[in-house]
């Protein structure tokens, strides 16, 4: 990983950082196909892809009444740290609960009131890996968001994974289906024989979860497309590059695919960085899948003229996970607005985020931070609007309303206000 300077890079250097791609388009078909054998054969469908892709003979698509007794297989050290985690999931997610409100503008009583979606379906990845902290992620807010109907759907393995069942059960889902890949979102979204159907699907997953996910939308609510991970490190002169070295393989080890990135405006520091993460990647179990993300165009480390030009380089790429290790960490986390989530000085990793700090781990990536944040209880609510005008207000909006109605030429808006003082 050799630091380059950020005004050398070309621009298809720039590009291969800033235009970060999922890759949806050459599976788009592919995932298309299966969806469409979903809707048209249903748990049959489910049977078969479970056999060709997992390669499971699946005798049920409902295994919710699995879940608690592979949960008491989960070793006790693991239930502790799911249910720790899990606490600081909720807590955090319980303070972003909005309030209705009504109140009277001179005759004109408005407010606002929020409710949450009756039924959404949360995907899970696993199988035979176990990912309890997304069951955490993508439960847990809709539980607190007060969703009448979780369910959750996961690779299906001859025996469901313990401790994916615990975090499912301290999540609190209602039903829980053995079904992954694009057929599993398909199935949510348009319900099968065993399979009752969403309003809404959201959850991380690889890209044929993620290609499904943008093949259903319309049909359903989805919470935002996720590509590989990604993490960006600003760093001053005095941050420890043993440290940030470990952000870049943390990330790294997610995917071959990921990107990550550190930027600062230090040679000495980026020299230093770049070493670290070559020693740290040396005999981690994924080191091959470590090494590959370190090797690609979306990688890197970068120095630039200042940390100002790292903050602007920081913004332009929009981040899913920011780490700042600077002495102005604040100033320059305003100078990024556009991140999924931040986590500030050396003591803070990103993997604290991943798993137990309380913030929510699903984030949006490929630059999509600068139109979205991150599974929020905001995910799973609806509002409305609520007005109820007295004649008085009524009559004081009257002109302002005929005025504008008119001049869009809809004068039955127009006449439904007249006629509220007529006679």
């Amino acid at each position: 990983m050799q630091p380059r300077r950020l005004d050398s890079l070309s621009a298809a250097e720039r590009a291969a950082f800033l235009d970060r791609d999922a890759g949806l388009a050459e599976i788009r078909d592919d995932v298309a196909a299966i969806v469409r054998r979903v809707r048209e054969d249903g748990d049959a469908a489910l049977r078969d892809f479970a056999a060709e892709f997992d390669g499971v003979e699946l005798e049920r698509v409902d295994v919710t009444d699995e879940v608690a007794e592979a949960a008491a297989a989960a070793d006790a050290s693991v239930r502790a740290a799911i249910e720790h985690a899990a606490r600081n999931v909720r807590d955090f997610h319980e303070r972003q609960l909005p309030v209705d409100w009504r109140e009277s503008f001179d005759g004109r009583e408005l407010g606002r009131r929020f409710r949450p979606i009756d039924r959404v379906g949360t995907y899970v990845p696993g199988g035979t890996a176990a990912y309890p902290s997304s069951a955490l992620m993508t439960v847990i807010p809709a539980t607190v968001a007060g969703v009448e109907h979780v369910a959750v759907a996961t690779p299906p393995a001859e025996r469901l994974h313990p401790a994916t069942a615990a975090a499912i059960e301290v999540a609190g889902a209602d039903r829980v289906y053995a079904m992954g890949g694009a057929q599993a979102i398909a199935a949510l979204a348009y319900g099968t024989e065993t399979v009752e159907p969403v309003t809404k699907v959201v959850g991380p997953g690889n890209r044929w979860v993620t290609a499904a996910k943008a093949a259903v939308r319309g049909d359903v609510g989805i919470d935002f497309l996720a590509g590989p991970s990604e993490v960006l490190v600003l760093a001053d002169g005095a941050a420890d590059p043993a440290l940030v070295a470990a952000e870049l393989v943390t990330q790294a080890e997610h995917d071959a695919d990921a990107s990550v990135v550190a930027v600062t405006d230090d040679a000495a520091l980026a020299d230093a960085v770049a070493a670290a993460v070559d020693e740290q990647a040396a005999g981690l179990p994924r080191e091959e899948t470590v090494r590959a993300c370190l090797a690609g165009d979306a990688s890197g480390v970068l120095i630039a003229d200042s940390m100002a030009e790292a903050a602007a380089f920081a913004e332009a790429y929009a981040p899913e996970h920011l780490a700042v290790m600077a002495a102005d960490d604040e100033a320059l986390l305003d100078a990024v607005p556009s991140a999924g989530s931040a986590f500030l000085g050396p003591t803070t990793p990103v993997a604290a985020g991943d798993y137990a700090s309380g913030p929510n781990h699903v984030l949006p990536t490929g630059g999509q931070a600068r139109l979205v944040g991150g599974l929020s209880v905001d995910t799973f609510l609806r509002s409305t609007t609520v007005q109820r005008l007295d004649r008085a207000a009524l009559a004081e909006l009257r002109d302002t309303v005929t005025t504008l109605a008119r001049t869009e030429g809809l004068e039955a808006h127009a006449r439904s206000v007249e006629r509220r003082f007529e006679g």
